[in-house]
Parts: structure tokens; C-alpha cells; sequence
């Protein structure tokens, strides 16, 4: 059965019996104030899968109307859903990053949100924006601070992603 989910603002979330339930088994969502609250790409990934409607004035909003919402919002919002969605897919949990200031977290398959810690902080971007030795080195410092591997996301022309580690090793 698909979720019912509700968007008031920038917020999208659902109080529905199967909201709970794929958070349990998949950590989709985080629960806040007795609510499953959705990330913007947790929310395009599902209504993606058909897993979900998202409603507003009890009107069902099409994925692609979703989007076009979304990008007004997040204007990197392309590249960063082809990530989350890349990832998701092979099976990891993904959850936003913005408070150490990366577009996510990323768990290893099986480790779950608030009993494990992410293993890396991903930064997306497409292939044809440039990264200078400054910007690489802040985010280095962003994942070495947090304790976590820094994990480059690049989207070609094509889609595809490539994915970058950086590790801190002592010579």
C-alpha cells in the first residue's frame, strides 16, 4: 500500500501506519513531533518507485510538478537526487548532512541512523562545475572533523556517477 504524505511549505510528511513501517525496516524519513518527516529526495525517490502520494490541498502532485517545486528550492537538486538516488538503489541509507555541511551522510548497507555512525559525507556535483584545491580541502576538513570518509559524487553528461574516497593516511 502506498504512503499518504502531506507537503505544508518545505516540509513533506506522513502519520500513516506504512510511513511508520518502511521507516523501521528502511529508514526512510526521520520521526519528529509523532510524524515521519521526508527529506526532499527521500520524497522524489518514493513518489518515484510509486511507493508514495504526496498531497497538497488534497490534490496529488505528480512527480514532475515535484521536481520543478524542488529545484526552485535547491537549485543543485538534480545532481544531488541522481546521488542519493544512485545510492539508495545499491542499497545504502542516505540522509541529508546539512548541519556538517555536505549534501549527505552515508551509512554502510545494514547500520542504521541514530544506533550506528555514517561512514561518509558525500558532496555531489556534475562533472562540468570545477572544485578548487581550497573547496576540495574544506570539504576534506568537514569529513576528517565529523569523523568520516569523504566520498566525491561527480555526475557526467550521461548521468553516470563516478564516486571519489579521500581517506586521511600519516606517511
Amino acid at each position: 500500500m502506498k504512503i499518504s504524505s502531506h507537503i505544508s511549505g518545505e516540509t513533506i510528511y506522513s502519520n500513516s501506519s506504512e510511513a511508520y513501517s518502511l521507516h523501521e525496516k528502511s529508514r526512510f524519513g526521520e520521526k519528529v513531533d509523532g510524524k515521519i518527516r521526508y527529506s526532499f529526495y527521500e520524497a522524489l525517490f518514493l513518489v518515484e518507485k510509486n511507493k508514495m502520494d504526496v498531497f497538497s490541498k488534497n490534490k496529488i502532485i505528480p512527480l514532475r510538478e515535484l521536481m520543478k517545486k524542488m529545484q526552485k528550492l535547491d537549485k543543485r537538486i538534480n545532481a544531488k537526487y541522481s546521488v542519493f538516488k544512485d545510492l539508495r538503489t545499491k542499497g545504502y541509507t542516505v540522509k541529508t548532512a546539512l548541519k556538517f555541511g555536505a549534501d549527505f551522510r552515508v551509512y554502510e548497507k545494514g547500520k542504521k541512523p541514530g544506533e550506528e555512525h555514517a561512514k561518509w559525507v558525500v558532496f555531489a556535483d556534475f562533472e562540468s562545475n570545477k572544485l578548487t584545491w581550497h573547496e576540495f580541502s574544506a570539504k576534506n576538513r568537514v569529513a576528517h572533523s565529523t569523523k568520516k570518509n569523504l566520498l566525491l559524487a561527480i555526475v557526467d553528461e550521461e548521468g553516470s556517477i563516478t564516486y571519489y574516497e579521500v581517506k586521511w593516511t600519516k606517511p
